[in-house]
C-alpha cells in the first residue's frame, strides 16, 4: 500500500491521510533518519561546513516534518479514535528521537568544530544565530549529562509529550460530552437570532427538535453574554468551568488534575536536572526576559497600574447590576451585565455590529490592509485537497510571483480543539540547488459558522481574533530567511512571537481600517457613521478587569513554574487573592481547562501575551505618528521584523524598527489605563 505521507508533496494529500498510515510513516522517516545521520558522522570532513553539516540536517527535518505536519493538523481540525490513536502513538517515537538528536556527542562535536572554525565568521548573522541556538539547544537536551541522566531526561521528556497530548485529548471529550437540550424557546430569551439559529442547527444535527446548547465557545458566549435566563447561565458556566475536573456535572470524568501534578513534577525534574532552580527559570533561557524577577516585578508592575481601574470598572457593574435587580453578582453575571451595561452607555453591542462583518468583506478588507502595508497581494486558490468543505486556501502574491500559501479553517464543530492558532505547515527554505521552498501555514479559528442562507458575519471581536492570527500568518510567510531554523516564526524567542499577531489587531480599530473590513452583508453599505463612534467609544470598556483577568492567568502560570511543593489550585488561590478584584466560585477548575501551559507551547510563558503587547503597541505608535497606511513604515516593519524571522535576538530587531527599546506608555495609553483617559 502506498503511503502519501512517505512521497513528496507540494501540499498535503488530506484526502489520502489515513490513520493506518501514520505510525508506519513516522517509524519509517526515523529509521531512515537515525541511518542518515550514522553515515553523515561516519566520516567527519576535515572541517565541517554550513553545505556539509546543516543542509543534510535540514533535508531530515524536512521529510519528518513533511510525513508529521499533516496529522498533527488533522489531530486538530478531524479528531477522531483512530486517528488520535495514531497520533498518539507517534508521541513517544517522536520524543525519543528528538532526544537522541539533542544528545548525539558526534553530532555536536560537529557543531562546535563548526562555530570555533575560520568557516564560521563567513557565515551570515542568520546562519551564526541558527549554530549559537542549536548549542543552547544541545546543552538544554542534557548534552553535558552523565548517561544515566540522560537517560532520565529522555524519559521526561517522553512522558511529558503524552500528558500533554492526554491534557488537549480530555479538555476536548469534556467539552464534547455535554450539552443542554432545549424545547422551550422562551428559556433561551435574549439569544439573538443567529445564536437561536446555530443553536436550531446543531439539535438538528443530531436529529433533535428545538434547539441545542453545547460547550464550543460560540455556544457557550452567546449564552453567557445575552441570556436572560441566570439559573441557564449559572448551569452553562458551571459546565464550562468545571470541563474535564473533579467538580460539575460530569466530575471526575476526563479530569485534569492528575494529569497537571504530574506534568508540574516532572518539569520540576527536569529543570533541575538541567541545572535551573525551577522550570520558569529553564523556560526564560530561550525567551527574550532575563530573569524570573524580571517577569514577576512587570507582570505586578502592570497589575499595580491596572487594579485602581478594574475595581473601578467592577462596583460599576455591580451598581448596574444592581438597578436591573441583581443584588448579588455572581460570575455568571458578569458577563450578561457587561453587555447589558455596554449597549446602556454606548447603545451598541456585539450582535449589533455582525451584519456588517460578513466574513468575506472582512478578508478582502484584511488582504487589502496587509497590501497596502506590506506590498503584498492575496488571492484565493479553488481547487485544492481539503480536510473539511469549509477548508480555504489562499496565495500570497509579490511582483506577479508567488511567495507563500496559507489554509484557513474559519468555523467551530465537533471534533475540532477549541480555540484559535497559527501553525507552520511548511517553512521557508533554500534548497541546496538553488531554488526557494516557499512557506504554508495553517490559520484556524472556531467562530459562528454561516446558518441558511445567511454567510458567516462576525462580531468586531472575531474579527481582532482574525487579525491576530493573520499576523502571526504573516510572520511566517513573509520571511526572507532562507534557512528553516530561523525562517517564519522559528527561532523567534517565545515572548517576542506574539509581536505580529498583536500588531495586526491595531487595524481593527482604525476608522481607515473599518472602512476596508466592514460593509453590510445585504446592501454592502458602509458601517455607519454613528455605529463607528459608539463602537470606537467603547473599546476600553470595561479594560480593567479585562487587563487584570490576562495578568492573572500570566501570575499564575510564572508562579506555578517558578516554585515547587504548591498545587495549582492553591497557586491560583494566592494570585487571585492578590490580583483578582472578583475571585470566581470554588468549583470553578479554570486551571484544568488552561491547555496552553498544560498542552501547548506557553508554560511558564504566557507573561508573552502581555510582554509582546507593550512592544506591539509601541510598534504601532510609529503608526500613529506617520500615518497608519504610510506604505514606507509597513516597508520598514516588514524588513525589521516580519522578514527577519529569528535571525537576531527580538530586541534588536524592535529597535531596528522602532530607534530606541520599548516603552509601556503606548501600552496602557491604548488600553484606556491613564490619568487623562479616566478623567
Amino acid at each position: 500500500m502506498s503511503n502519501p505521507l512517505l512521497h513528496a508533496y507540494d501540499l498535503p494529500p488530506f484526502s489520502q491521510i489515513k490513520p493506518e498510515h501514520v505510525r508506519p510513516a513516522i517509524e519509517q522517516v526515523i529509521a531512515d533518519s537515525r541511518e542518515q545521520l550514522q553515515q553523515l558522522l561516519a566520516e567527519p570532513p576535515a572541517q565541517w561546513t554550513w553545505a556539509t553539516l546543516i543542509e543534510p540536517l535540514d533535508e531530515m527535518g524536512e521529510r519528518l516534518s513533511r510525513a508529521w505536519s499533516p496529522v498533527s493538523h488533522l489531530n486538530a481540525v478531524m479528531n477522531s479514535p483512530e486517528l488520535r490513536e495514531a497520533h498518539d502513538s507517534c508521541l513517544p517515537l517522536l520524543s525519543q528521537f528528538s532526544t537522541e538528536m539533542g544528545q548525539n556527542q558526534a553530532l555536536y562535536n560537529a557543531y562546535r568544530q563548526l562555530a570555533d572554525s575560520d568557516a564560521y565568521h563567513e557565515l551570515d548573522a542568520a546562519q551564526q544565530t541558527i549554530i549559537q541556538h542549536a548549542l543552547r539547544d544541545f546543552r538544554l537536551s542534557g548534552i553535558a549529562l552523565p548517561a544515566e541522566q540522560q537517560k532520565r531526561y529522555g524519559e521526561l521528556k517522553m512522558r511529558l509529550s503524552e500528558l500533554q497530548s492526554r491534557f488537549s485529548n480530555q479538555l476536548m471529550d469534556a467539552t464534547q460530552a455535554w450539552t443542554r437540550h432545549v424545547t422551550d424557546v422562551s428559556e433561551l430569551a435574549g439569544l439573538p437570532e443567529s445564536a437561536l439559529a446555530q443553536a436550531r442547527q446543531a439539535a438538528e444535527a443530531r436529529d433533535l427538535d428545538g434547539w441545542l446548547i453545547t460547550l464550543e465557545f460560540p455556544s457557550y458566549y452567546a449564552v453567557m453574554t445575552y441570556a436572560d435566563n441566570a439559573d441557564l447561565r449559572r448551569e452553562v458556566y458551571t459546565a464550562y468551568c468545571t470541563r474535564a475536573s473533579d467538580q460539575g456535572p460530569h466530575a471526575g470524568q476526563n479530569d485534569n488534575g492528575p494529569v497537571i501534578a504530574e506534568i508540574l513534577q516532572l518539569r520540576q525534574e527536569l529543570a533541575s536536572l538541567l541545572g535551573y532552580a525551577n522550570y520558569a527559570e529553564l523556560s526564560l533561557a530561550t525567551k527574550m526576559a532575563d530573569s524570573t524577577d524580571q517577569v514577576l516585578g512587570f507582570l505586578r508592575d502592570l497589575a499595580g497600574r491596572s487594579r485602581p481601574y478594574a475595581e473601578a470598572d467592577l462596583q460599576a457593574l455591580r451598581e448596574f447590576a444592581a438597578s436591573r435587580g441583581c443584588s448579588e453578582l455572581q460570575s455568571w453575571d458578569t458577563g450578561y451585565y457587561a453587555e447589558q451595561l455596554r449597549q446602556h452607555r454606548y447603545a451598541i453591542s456585539q450582535e449589533e455590529l455582525r451584519p456588517w462583518f460578513p466574513v468575506d468583506r472582512v478578508l478582502q478588507g484584511m488582504f487589502t490592509t496587509a497590501g497596502r502595508l506590506f506590498g503584498v497581494e492575496l488571492r484565493e486558490v479553488a481547487e485544492f485537497d481539503r480536510w473539511h468543505p469549509e477548508a480555504r486556501l489562499f496565495e500570497v502574491v509579490e511582483g506577479g510571483r508567488v511567495i507563500g500559501r496559507f489554509f484557513l479553517d474559519l468555523y467551530a464543530r465537533s471534533n475540532k480543539r477549541g480555540g484559535a492558532w497559527m501553525d507552520g505547515a511548511r517553512d521557508r527554505r533554500r534548497l541546496p540547488g538553488g531554488e526557494v521552498q516557499l512557506p504554508v501555514a495553517y490559520l484556524v479559528c472556531n467562530f459562528t459558522p454561516a446558518v441558511g442562507d445567511r454567510p458567516a458575519l462576525l462580531t468586531h471581536d472575531e474579527v481582532t481574533t482574525l487579525f491576530h492570527e493573520f499576523g502571526h500568518g504573516l510572520h511566517h510567510l513573509l520571511t526572507r530567511v532562507d534557512y528553516p531554523a530561523a525562517s517564519g516564526i522559528n527561532g523567534v524567542a517565545w515572548d517576542a512571537v506574539e509581536l505580529p499577531s498583536q500588531f495586526m489587531e491595531n487595524w481593527c480599530w482604525e476608522p481607515e481600517g473599518l472602512a476596508l473590513i466592514s460593509g453590510h452583508h445585504e446592501t454592502g453599505e458602509p458601517l455607519p457613521a454613528d455605529l463607528l463612534e459608539k463602537m470606537l467609544a467603547a473599546k476600553n470598556f470595561q479594560s480593567g478587569l479585562a487587563m487584570l483577568r490576562q495578568i492573572e492567568f500570566s501570575l499564575f502560570d510564572f508562579e506555578l513554574h517558578a516554585q515547587s511543593g504548591r498545587s495549582a489550585r492553591e497557586v491560583l488561590q494566592a494570585v487571585r487573592e492578590e490580583v483578582s478584584v472578583m475571585p470566581p466560585p470554588s468549583f470553578n477548575r479554570f486551571e484544568n481547562g488552561f491547555a496552553h501551559i498544560f498542552a501547548g507551547g506557553y508554560a511558564a510563558g504566557y507573561y508573552s501575551y502581555k510582554w509582546a503587547e507593550v512592544l506591539s503597541a509601541d510598534a504601532f505608535s510609529r503608526f500613529e505618528d506617520e500615518g497608519i497606511f504610510n506604505a514606507e513604515t509597513g516597508r520598514s516593519f516588514r524588513d525589521n521584523i516580519l522578514a527577519r524571522g529569528g535571525s537576531r535576538e527580538p530586541m534588536e530587531l524592535f529597535i531596528a524598527f522602532r530607534g530606541r527599546e520599548p516603552s509601556v506608555e503606548a501600552l496602557l495609553r491604548h488600553s484606556g489605563l491613564t490619568q487623562e483617559q479616566a478623567a
